[in-house]
């Protein structure tokens, strides 16, 4: 017993000891709540980054699979836009190949275009008349009855226009006019004429003639006596008003005027029409040409008759002479024109070769040209 209670600490000591350990304990304890509160928020945090990744893995999941279906999208529109080029190219091509053609089609009718221009020009040649009417002196003699009983009708005229058949004569030919036919039919049916000039024979080639269509026509020709043209209204005042203003300017006496019966006015050409009461008032102001308006201000209008022509019994007609003959292909020798022209026309009264009495001859010399003028029954003209 002495032993065991020897060995025993003392009361003091132990429990220092036990204080310590407490002590320790306490801060182990402590040091545990540390770390278990560090565990806990390491816990919390990786639970948030693992939370995290897996949204991170979602989100680049999802990413992936929009760039994928970006990337077939992508090579859809490629595909598509590679058709499409194609199909442009195509139809390129096809454009292409029909602007050629278009561009050759439209060569050619501008080439037919150009001909027939050109043969319309020819024709309106043919066909136009080209005059110089003269001035002719008119007699008045007596006044129909019907004008006497009303003379408010129209000034009424014919006109009878003949155009004269026509050749050109070009240089080196000649035209000859026999007194017969039977003279001219002789002398066609020779291929060449040898003529003798001095000490050289000259080979020249009788022709038929064919003439340039020529026509013939009437024009009938009706003057208003009442009515009245007026060009060159100006636009400056509306269109009722300007009418009031003509007719009140148009019936001045004092201006040569009359009683007006009615007005026309057209504003886009800035004409009109004056139709009088009486006759007479038409002639007389036309005569003059110009008229004093008062529209805003007083203006000086044009004024002329007013015309209506038809054209009747046109005819056109061509033919060939039968008394007058072309020699053609006559050489200059060096002879005078008109020394030339009378080797010609000896030659031909001949009966010896085959000729005749010759109404009239006309020889054009190289590098000149004539027009020839034909009529019934006299001989032929010439005029440049």
């Amino acid at each position: 017993m002495a032993d065991i209670c020897s060995n025993r600490p003392v009361h003091g000591t132990e429990d220092e000891g036990l204080e310590e350990e407490a002590g320790e304990l306490e801060e182990a304890k402590k040091e545990l709540e540390t770390w278990k509160t560090k565990t806990e928020k390491a816990d919390d945090v990786k639970a948030r980054l693992m939370l995290d990744k897996l949204e991170e893995d979602e989100a680049k999941e999802e990413a992936r699979l929009v760039l994928l279906a970006c990337v077939k999208k992508q090579e859809e529109c490629q595909k598509e836009f590679t058709q499409s080029m194609n199909t442009v190219k195509d139809e390129l091509l096809l454009l292409d190949e029909r602007r050629h053609d278009l561009l050759n089609k439209l060569k050619q009718c501008q080439a037919a275009l150009e001909a027939k221009r050109a043969e319309s020009t020819k024709l309106k040649q043919k066909f136009k008349i080209y005059a110089q009417i003269p001035e002719t002196e008119v007699e008045f003699r007596a006044q129909s009855k019907e004008e006497r009983e009303d003379n408010s009708q129209p000034i009424r005229g014919v006109f009878g226009i003949s155009q004269r058949p026509t050749v050109l004569l070009q240089g080196g030919q000649a035209l000859i006019t026999f007194e017969e036919e039977k003279v001219a039919s002789k002398i066609l049916m020779i291929a060449k004429c040898s003529v003798s000039c001095e000490n050289i024979n000259l080979d020249v080639k009788p022709k038929r003639i064919t003439m340039d269509p020529a026509v013939k026509f009437e024009i009938h020709l009706d003057v208003s006596r009442k009515e009245l043209k007026v060009s060159n209204i100006p636009t400056s005042m509306p269109e009722e008003r300007i009418k009031e203003r003509l007719e009140m300017s148009f019936s001045r006496p004092s201006r040569g005027g009359g009683e007006v019966n009615g007005v026309e006015y057209d504003r886009n050409t800035g004409t009109g029409r004056i139709t009088f009461l009486h006759p007479g008032v038409a002639e007389s102001l036309s005569l003059k040409g110009r008229y004093h308006v008062d529209l805003d201000s007083e203006v000086n209008v044009q004024v002329g008759s007013i015309y209506k022509h038809q054209l009747c019994k046109f005819q056109t007609f061509c033919g060939s002479p039968k008394r007058t003959i072309l020699l053609d292909d006559i050489k200059d020798m060096g002879e005078e024109e008109e020394d030339l022209q009378d080797y010609l026309e000896i030659h031909f009264q001949k009966p010896s070769n085959y000729g005749g009495e010759i109404e009239s001859i006309q020889y054009t010399s190289r590098g000149k040209a004539l027009q020839a003028f034909f009529c019934e029954d006299s001989s032929p003209t010439a005029a440049t």
